[in-house]
């Protein structure tokens, strides 16, 4: 019979059969000659103890036994005669919604304020070069979503959400390294995902859904408490027999769209801080006990910990990445992380940021927006008018100075030094002040005057929830409408955001042919 066993491996381990057999054959006594295959199932790092090893689960076949497969590749067939489901939001719930409405059986009608993947470059050039955003094609909006052009990080807690695997076998079909269905952090890239993005939106459009750029949706139909029609900014009608909404985090025009139309809202808790980037080889030494050498990747890490109630905790950290304006509107500064597929960059960085779990203003469904805004607003005007942030070396943000000078940093419009501890409001930088010193203990060495602080990080999760019933996922006030994705306050990430996107597709086939 096969088996699953787990072996540690130094990090110049071969991936070849004669490698694996003799590795086998020592860990469990059996023959060389008696295994038939081995297939490595997972792979992480150990970075306990002096020497990092490759934790990995293979499976092992013996004599005679097939290691054959069944592909789990999807073939989406051309739909006919199908009912339209309208998709606003052309990220990974929106497209993964989409695929998974043409497996049932759907035409999906998919609508996005932005531009394609390849368009959207145009507009990510000018935000970093020239100061210029553009309120619909920026670092969050347009084809892929926020993920496309700031990561590509597949990581989730949320297995219980769906099937993982199957997601990463689409984005596989699509194009994405194998590597991703064994990695136990996978990653994709900023610079690969746009081509496997389009790809997917060439399965959408090959099997007979359809897909709109440049088309922001501003008002809602709604007939009997049931969603009929979505009008877009240019008049365009687009009806179906029911609507995805899954707009992402920072598309606040949609939930001031939901309120007027009497869709009911609620404040959901979010977090907010700066980003925290540090030399890449510091964080090597730190987390490897040694340099990364040729055979580790760029070494990562998560924090966490509860400051007066309160967490604060690392989020999004890109080693090997690079720091990117994400400011949806002019008058803004918003960054964020990114790294590209090989995480080659001299810099690690990571948002560092503190729970908001009360509304900052009472009982105002748009407390946390306005929060946001005002903090964003205030960030800009500090400056000279560019898309250059304030940063403040960490030694100097503990101690309550301006800093004198600043580290190099990977952010291309510049930083200037600025007082981050008065910026910034004060239950937030005492949180991540007693934070820091509790980092610092796990991570010798994580306070330094080699790293620095960067703001704004405020585009964590949103600060609104629409909400839906547990059991059908619609909307409790509308039916056809089902909220969905990070947008809708039920993701966060890439890969939690897909899964939603298939369990809301299944959810609307129920509600169309069920109900």
């Amino acid at each position: 019979m096969a088996e699953f066993i787990n072996i540690r491996v130094a990090p110049q381990f071969k991936d070849d059969q004669a490698y694996w057999k003799k590795v086998i054959s020592k860990s469990n006594h059996r023959s060389i000659e008696d295994i038939s295959d081995v297939i490595l199932v997972k792979r992480s790092i150990d970075a306990r103890g002096k020497s990092p090893k490759y934790q990995l689960r293979v499976q092992v076949f013996y004599e005679s036994e097939s290691s054959d497969q069944e592909s789990r590749s999807i073939n989406y067939n051309k739909l006919g005669e199908a009912k339209k489901v309208v998709i606003v939001g052309a990220g990974p719930c929106g497209y993964f919604a989409a695929l998974r409405c043409i497996e049932l059986g759907l035409r999906p009608v998919v609508l996005d304020r932005g531009k394609d993947v390849r368009a959207r470059r145009r507009d990510l050039r000018d935000i970093q070069q020239h100061d210029k955003v553009n309120p619909d094609s920026n670092y969050c909006f347009g084809e892929g979503g926020a993920g496309t052009y700031s990561d590509g990080k597949l990581y989730t807690r949320s297995v219980k959400r769906g099937d993982v695997q199957k997601v990463l076998q689409v984005l596989v079909d699509h194009g994405a390294k194998p590597d991703i269905l064994i990695d136990a952090h996978p990653h994709i890239g900023s610079n690969k995902l746009p081509q496997i993005v389009a790809n997917i939106r060439k399965t959408i459009e090959s099997a007979g859904g359809s897909i709109h750029f440049d088309t922001q949706v501003v008002d809602f139909q709604i007939e009997e408490d049931k969603i009929k029609k979505v009008i877009a900014r240019d008049g365009e009608v687009y009806d179906g027999d029911a609507v995805v909404l899954c707009t992402g985090h920072s598309a606040r025009d949609i939930y001031k769209l939901c309120h007027r139309k009497g869709i009911s809202i609620e404040f959901k808790p979010f977090a907010m801080g700066m980003r925290l980037e540090h030399p890449q080889p510091l964080i090597d030494r730190i987390q490897y006990n040694q340099p990364k050498g040729d055979y580790l990747p760029a070494a990562s890490y998560s924090l966490s910990c509860q400051v007066d109630d309160h967490g604060v905790f690392s989020f999004c950290m890109c080693p090997g990445g690079l720091i990117v304006p994400a400011a949806t509107s002019p008058g803004e500064i918003v960054v964020n992380g990114m790294s590209l597929s090989k995480r080659d960059s001299a810099f690690a960085n990571a948002a560092m940021v503190v729970t908001i779990d009360d509304n900052p203003e009472g009982n105002d469904v748009f407390g946390g927006v306005k929060y946001q805004q005002a903090l964003e607003h205030k960030i800009f005007n500090h400056g000279d008018g560019s898309q250059a942030a304030p940063a403040q070396r960490v030694t100097d943000f503990l101690k309550g100075r301006v800093s004198s000078s600043l580290p190099d940093s990977s952010y291309i419009p510049g930083v200037y030094a600025a007082p981050m501890h008065e910026l910034l409001p004060y239950d937030i930088v005492t949180k991540i002040k007693q934070a820091l010193k509790i980092f610092d203990k796990r991570m010798r060495g994580y306070i330094t005057s080699e790293a620095q602080f960067v703001g704004l990080e405020s585009r964590t999760s949103a600060p609104i929830r629409i909400p839906r019933d547990k059991e059908s996922l619609m909307h409790k006030d509308v039916a056809g409408l089902f909220p969905a994705g990070e947008g809708a306050g039920y993701a966060g990430g890439i890969l939690s955001a897909a899964l939603d996107g298939e369990r809301i597709a299944v959810a609307v086939k129920d509600y169309l042919f069920c109900s």
